[in-house]
């Protein structure tokens, strides 16, 4: 499945309440980074359809990206239940496939100072 479009921003309460792994892919039509990393992150999703895939369209002025400290493109929150496990900023491919599978089995992976993230409310 391609996801190419980018969708309806959800409100941070839609987040809090969802159910199961989720990945917010923060980007911009126009961003090399992001058009690099989208038939990578297209390929590795399909290896995990358990999880939901929701492509944000970030700008100044969107506060779903700004709550979550975007500030480059592409950004990657990976959640489950609701809750920030990891955050990946213009990730590798090894990151991504890392990130996502910890979500999809409810492994929590570590940040590099070997604590779980946590994201504030």
């Amino acid at each position: 499945m391609s996801h190419h479009s980018y969708y309806a921003e959800p409100t941070h309460d839609e987040i809090d309440r969802a159910a199961g792994p989720i990945v917010l892919e923060f980007g911009a039509a126009g961003c090399r980074h992001c058009h690099a990393l989208q038939p990578h992150l297209d390929a590795l999703l399909s290896e995990h359809p358990s999880i939901r895939h929701i492509k944000i369209e970030d700008r100044k002025g969107k506060p779903l990206g700004r709550t979550f400290g975007v500030k480059l493109w592409p950004t990657l929150v990976l959640l489950r239940d609701g809750h920030v496990w990891k955050q990946l900023v213009r990730p590798t491919v090894a990151e991504v496939r890392e990130g996502l599978a910890a979500i999809a089995l409810g492994v929590k992976p570590k940040t590099r100072n070997g604590k779980a993230m946590h994201r504030a409310h």
